[in-house]
């Protein structure tokens, strides 16, 4: 297996990269998704990680895998320098072609994918199906539906176990009943999210890296908040992906949970 090889098989089994382009293209936004580093071998082993960190590098070396494919862009913006002094992302990458490591970065496709990063966060809550906000042909982002009742403070536990993270704050009376849930995988909190949950009736807000005008304004507006971490809100989606992925692969694999920033 090449890496372009291990692109399709993602593209095809999950999203292409034309639902990132796409996505982008309509809501103006910015990605880099696709092949970031091809070093141009045969694959041995593939490790899934959500960001390209050294850990991950070592791990994958380790191994004896030569393909990381990450969630977040190893490689966002312009790249001016290779600091492998200072910067740690320029270790990371340094190291990956030092050693041979070819990297694939999966990033906005794999959060609208049908069944992708912000689908998964549904779940994860206990939703199945419900409207969501942004939609583009072959993706969707950001979505409403209706949960098994229960009270904010089990619905936050509930969620610190099935997330694996101990970092799982709400906003809201303990006690405050949840039937109908809005969330957004990642850093999704601006005024169209907060407006979409208004308008849909929902009872509590999910998403990560909220700030506190955003937080006050949601709890005004009568609705709890749930705060995720970007880590773990994000990694258990990147992982059902690995696990679907993984029945496909004719080398080793293997998914890195990064406990540190969960």
């Amino acid at each position: 297996m090449t890496v372009g090889q291990a692109l399709a098989l993602y593209e095809n089994k999950i999203a292409p990269v034309k639902v990132s382009d796409d996505f982008c293209a309509k809501y103006k936004m910015y990605d880099n998704s696709g092949v970031i580093i091809d070093c141009g071998k045969e694959v041995t082993g593939v490790l899934f990680t959500l960001d390209l960190s050294e850990a991950a590098v070592k791990l994958a070396t380790e191994r004896g895998y030569n393909l990381i494919i990450t969630h977040h862009p190893a490689i966002y913006g312009g790249v001016s320098r290779i600091d492998t002094v200072n910067v740690p992302q320029s270790r990371a990458i340094a190291g990956c072609v030092k050693n041979g490591v070819s990297v694939i970065s999966m990033h906005l496709n794999s959060d609208a994918a049908p069944e992708g990063i912000d689908y998964y966060l549904m779940r994860g809550l206990g939703g199945k199906a419900g409207k969501t906000l942004c939609n583009i042909e072959g993706g969707a982002y950001g979505r409403v539906y209706e949960i098994e009742k229960t009270t904010l403070a089990k619905l936050a536990a509930r969620a610190a176990e099935t997330f694996r993270s101990p970092r799982v704050v709400y906003f809201g009376e303990a006690d405050r009943q949840i039937k109908k849930a809005a969330s957004f995988c990642g850093a999704g909190c601006d005024d169209d999210t907060v407006a979409f949950a208004k308008a849909q009736g929902a009872d509590l807000f999910v998403s990560s890296d909220l700030k506190h005008h955003q937080i006050a304004d949601i709890v005004e507006s009568g609705i709890a908040v749930l705060q995720l971490t970007h880590y773990c809100a994000e990694s258990y989606g990147f992982e059902k992906i690995y696990e679907e992925l993984k029945k496909y692969l004719n080398v080793p694999s293997s998914y890195f949970f990064d406990g540190r920033f969960a």
